[in-house]
């Protein structure tokens, strides 16, 4: 029996020309190779499954075959690349980065690129998943990877581009590799099925190719799979069933409920759905691409946009016309914050459902807020009346009555109207009222009063500006601050100009509780001397030392002490040395 290889190294692509997706890279490395123009080190680098590790080994036969074609592709007869081929040449070094990342691993390889090559023109170093290289493994190669014998070519390999130092970046040719596209991938899997006679629906292919999202060595192991599950007869219902991938007829039937606001339908869709043995996050997430895809559809330009078999783009664009773009943006909300909030729900069916239950009625809170946003528009800004000065006129005071023997009586009596008086000159003015606004007239006069009263600053003097520091002190002493106040009284005063004093202090300590109080003293300042414009500055002067200041006494040490004592009493000193005592300071 055959032994059976992997569809992904069976058909692994052997020269540029085969190379699925990555056209922009082989163009460039296939005129590079032709007008001898390459570099010592490159960086492939992208998604995992795109041919990263596949351009690198192909580059480096294409380097060394010995019969070069015109278009920059290797011939495949020559001796180097039969090697090359079976697996046996010795230009080629791969290493595994991710089992080989220590400095001693790094260290045997660039003792290797010391012998130069016994066949062929290059010898090729392929370092795969570089990234896992430890930061001493590429401080060790960084040199070697500078300034590499003329024979010598590097080729790492990486999927994430961030993780190498920049000091091995800026070495090195870097060539993005980008995902396969979808109808790349259905193409490449077609050509293999007919090469392996395995008969497939092309929804089939392209249900797989979504699956892989982008990687072709995702989509040919999920091909293998199912054409070993399938008997080599691949179907969109078989694909679907052993994918786990929900059908998109259940999406377009729960849509349906939910436009025509039928609840209990909406909830039967999905209790299907449950039957099946579908996660609640599977339908959250395959609904809000189903969405993603209708809301794609609305418009011509971004309908290429739709990832969708063929036999589903026409119920899209027909579902894109029903339904409106408010709803599509609201549910696809929804369902967002449903997806994130899925695996901390106790109850995760409830938690789906709910959702289903708001998106069902969501035409009404939508319909609602359209409400309030046309009663919104209608509303129109409150107008006032103007209302005109009143002027005050000084009637003289009426006589008062005279009193009758029953008493005090007031009498008023109201004048006749005056005849209104007709003259070109001037037009007639409003008549004012008679009423007198006291309430009015006292506001007046106290803001009058009070705006006179500021207008006059008081002129700044050494005297009250002591007075008004020594108010604050002993206004901080009242309210239960005398470290404050203490500090306050300490300082200094020295007038500057109209506007500025200085305020002495002579320790930092001092400075800082001055600081603290800047904002209630320099209102207190201001209210008392009614000068807005009145500031303070803080200056620390330390004061000097006393030189001639008597030292202070400190206390003798115990061979001081015994000085002084042999000083004293000469005898204590003849004793010791008769005894022969040791004195132990």
């Amino acid at each position: 029996m055959e032994k059976f290889i992997v569809s992904a190294r069976k058909y692994r692509p052997q020269n540029f020309s085969t190379v699925v997706g990555q056209s922009h890279i082989t163009t460039t490395l296939k005129n590079a190779i032709r007008n001898n123009q390459l570099a010592h080190a490159f960086l492939f680098c992208g998604p995992r499954g795109v041919g990263k590790t596949t351009c690198a080994r192909i580059l480096a036969k294409t380097i060394n075959c010995e019969n070069l074609q015109a278009d920059g592709e290797a011939c495949d007869v020559c001796t180097s690349c039969k090697t090359f081929n079976s697996g046996s040449s010795l230009n080629i070094h791969e290493l595994d980065a991710a089992s080989n990342n220590s400095v001693e691993d790094i260290r045997s390889l660039t003792d290797q690129v010391r012998f130069a090559p016994q066949a062929g023109r290059y010898k090729v170093y392929i370092i795969d998943e570089v990234h896992m290289l430890s930061a001493s493994a590429f401080n060790a190669f960084l040199k070697t990877l500078e300034e590499p014998p003329p024979y010598a070519i590097f080729i790492l390999a990486t999927t994430e581009k961030h993780k190498i130092l920049p000091t091995i970046l800026s070495r090195c040719q870097i060539f993005d590799f980008k995902r396969i596209t979808t109808q790349d991938t259905v193409d490449h899997l077609q050509s293999i099925c007919d090469k392996e006679d395995i008969r497939a629906e092309k929804s089939a292919l392209h249900i797989i190719a979504q699956k892989s999202e982008g990687c072709m060595r995702d989509s040919l192991s999920i091909l293998d799979k199912i054409a070993s599950f399938t008997n080599h007869e691949l179907t969109y219902s078989n694909t679907l069933e052993h994918l786990n991938i929900l059908d998109e007829d259940y999406f377009f039937r729960l849509l349906e409920s939910m436009q025509q606001q039928k609840l209990a339908d909406a909830l039967l869709v999905f209790e299907d759905i449950n039957r099946k043995g579908f996660e609640g996050e599977t339908v959250l997430n395959g609904f809000a691409e189903f969405l993603r895809n209708i809301l794609v559809c609305r418009d011509p330009k971004t309908a290429s946009l739709l990832e969708a078999i063929d036999g589903f783009r026409d119920k899209y664009q027909q579902a894109a016309k029903q339904v409106s773009l408010s709803w599509l943006i609201s549910a696809l909300h929804l369902l967002n914050d449903a997806e994130l909030g899925y695996k901390q729900a106790r109850n995760r069916r409830l938690h789906v459902e709910l959702c289903l239950i708001k998106l069902t009625y969501l035409h009404q809170a939508i319909e609602l807020s359209e409400e309030d946003s046309k009663k919104l528009d209608n509303v129109k800004p409150v107008r006032f009346r103007r209302i005109g000065f009143v002027e005050e006129k000084n009637t003289p005071p009426k006589p008062a009555a005279p009193a009758t023997a029953a008493g005090p009586s007031l009498t008023i009596k109201t004048p006749p109207p005056a005849p209104p008086v007709a003259t070109a000159a001037k037009p007639a003015e409003p008549a004012a009222p008679s009423v007198k606004l006291g309430s009015l007239q006292k506001i007046r006069n106290q803001v009058a009063s009070k705006t006179q009263k500021e207008e006059i600053a008081v002129a700044l003097s050494e005297e009250r500006l002591q007075q008004a520091w020594q108010q604050y002190v002993d206004k901080l002493q009242a309210q239960g601050n005398p470290s404050a106040a203490t500090n306050l009284r300490l300082s200094t005063l020295r007038i500057l100009d109209a506007d500025t004093f200085e305020v002495v202090t002579d320790s930092v300590i001092q400075q800082k509780f001055i600081e603290a109080e800047r904002g209630g003293l320099i209102d207190h300042l201001q209210g008392i001397f009614c000068n807005r414009n009145l500031k303070y500055n803080l200056l620390l002067e330390e004061k000097p030392e006393d030189k001639e200041q008597t030292p202070k006494e400190r206390p003798l040490s115990p061979r001081e002490q015994y000085q002084r004592m042999t000083e004293m009493y000469p005898m204590i000193r003849e004793l010791r040395d008769r005894l022969g005592f040791e004195l132990d300071y």
